[in-house]
């Protein structure tokens, strides 16, 4: 007898098309034996199903230049899929649990979570993860400068230099010459990411790419506050302002349009002095801000009913955001759980940041 697929992770993911090189939201589902994809998360069928088994996975992806977080599954048909997360941990997590997914049905045995992270000439006991959150850490981290390059402002950046130096200061690795193996397999993972044209050069012409220890050679960690800008006026500067906030919560929900009313899905920012949740369109590789929420004095309650909600058959999971001025914000987490989360990271924000 048969044994139902397991259900092991849910979540808004954007999808390349097989035929078609558009990116679009998607509802996906991993089960221990494939991966299903959906249009919205309500639909009872899936628009499609790729098998794990003969399958392998992989985050180093550099073919579609600005776009970040990509996992590429090959499947046994030669057909590769590619698919895009929302932020560095979410990545990591569903990367984590394809490839364990992928091992168990291979040697026919039931999924469970473990670590199955293997990373290319680095020994077992490295941890690029816990090495990315120490580098991060405001204190004792990697210091995040503005520096002029080119006629250009680098913010919240550092050289490649500094990042082998720090490795070395920090007992990390022993030599520069095993710094710079360590420093490239953060950069290849996505938790470092090139600015500029000297270390953006390195990865134009193959998939593995090198992180250059010089002092001109810029780079910035993949969840900071990077920004590149010509000499600004000072309206820039502050427009600006709001992106200097440290990232408290981010993901997918999904947000009702002002003027139409209809939903689609946002990749969300919530930032933290000052307090601002910056909401963007998923499927593109430029991270522009379609619109910026600003969260001080702001109030946050889940609810059960939004008007015309019921039309786009969304239910469930909401909660809406009313800011100072009286602007009313409505949205949709994926579970209650979720929700809950949201909302608590919004609250805090809103009565601490400026």
């Amino acid at each position: 007898m048969e044994t139902e697929p397991k259900k092991i992770r849910e979540g808004y993911l954007v999808k390349k098309g097989t035929m078609f090189n558009s990116w679009k939201a998607m509802w996906v589902v991993l089960f221990d034996d494939g991966i299903e994809f959906y249009k919205k998360k309500t639909d009872s069928s899936p628009k499609g199903m790729i098998p794990l088994k003969g399958g392998s996975i992989s985050s180093l992806c550099q073919d579609f230049g600005k776009r970040m977080f990509v996992i590429k599954l090959s499947t046994g048909k030669k057909q590769d899929h590619f698919f895009q997360a929302a932020f560095l941990e979410e990545r990591d997590a569903w990367i984590k649990d394809i490839k364990r997914a992928i091992t168990c049905l291979e040697a026919g045995q039931k999924f469970a979570r473990k670590s199955t992270r293997k990373s290319i000439r680095l020994s077992e006991t490295v941890d690029l993860g816990a090495l990315y959150i120490a580098m991060k850490d405001q204190d004792s981290g990697v210091k995040e400068l503005k520096l002029e390059k080119d006629k250009r402002v680098f913010n919240y950046c550092f050289t490649g230099s500094t990042v082998i130096d720090w490795l070395m200061a920090n007992n990390k690795t022993r030599n520069r010459q095993e710094g710079l193996v360590l420093a490239t397999a953060l950069l290849n993972e996505g938790y470092l990411q090139p600015a500029g044209d000297i270390s953006k050069k390195t990865g134009e012409s193959v998939s593995d790419v090198t992180l250059l220890d010089q002092h001109d050679a810029l780079y910035y960690f993949a969840d900071s506050g990077f920004y590149c800008e010509g000499y600004s006026s000072d309206e820039d500067v502050v427009w600006k302002e709001e992106f200097r906030g440290t990232v408290v919560k981010q993901g997918c929900l999904l947000k009702q349009g002002h003027r139409r009313k209809n939903w689609k899905v946002r990749k969300c920012i919530l930032r933290d002095d000052p307090a601002y949740m910056h909401y963007y369109d998923p499927t593109k590789c430029e991270d522009y801000a379609l619109g910026a929420i600003h969260l001080r004095g702001s109030v946050v309650t889940a609810v059960e009913h939004v008007q015309d909600a019921k039309k786009y058959n969304i239910e469930g999971n909401l909660f809406e955001i009313i800011t100072s001025d009286e602007t009313h914000y409505f949205l949709q987490a994926a579970t209650p759980t979720e929700r809950k989360e949201w909302i608590q990271a919004i609250q805090t924000v809103a009565k601490s940041g400026k």
